[in-house]
């Protein structure tokens, strides 16, 4: 014999009391996240500048926008040129880390081959 249970009438309301509640609980929830910014922020972007001298060598500039900054050789002749014509020149943009080692890597590199060549960087 099969005995069926209806469920008593306190049990439908407080059932349909929370399934209400759960459905507002989701509709707040979307309206929240919609309210809030959802593509994360871009990381601040830092300029790295080459500063010219009068004893850094030319093929040494080249060089290290090969190397460090991984410029073609034309593109790292061009910057060298920038550099050497007006005073100053942009290497690249990073994020400020990235700038933070790219700025210690140049700068150790033109100290071990003897070249007071400055490097800095600034907010983009």
């Amino acid at each position: 014999m099969e005995i069926h249970h209806r469920p008593s009438s306190l049990l439908c309301t407080k059932l349909k009391e929370l399934a209400a509640l759960t459905q507002q609980q989701v509709e707040e929830e979307v309206e929240t996240s919609e309210e809030q910014d959802t593509e994360p922020d871009e990381p601040d972007q830092y300029k790295v500048i080459f500063h010219n001298d009068d004893y850094t060598t030319m093929d040494f500039v080249v060089r290290v926008l090969e190397r460090i900054f991984h410029k073609s050789k034309g593109e790292a002749t061009e910057i060298m040129l920038k550099i050497h014509h007006s005073g100053s020149g942009v290497a690249g943009i990073y994020s400020k880390e990235i700038a933070e080692t790219k700025v210690e890597q140049t700068t150790q590199w033109a100290r071990e081959e003897g070249h007071p060549l400055k490097v800095t960087m600034e907010p983009e």
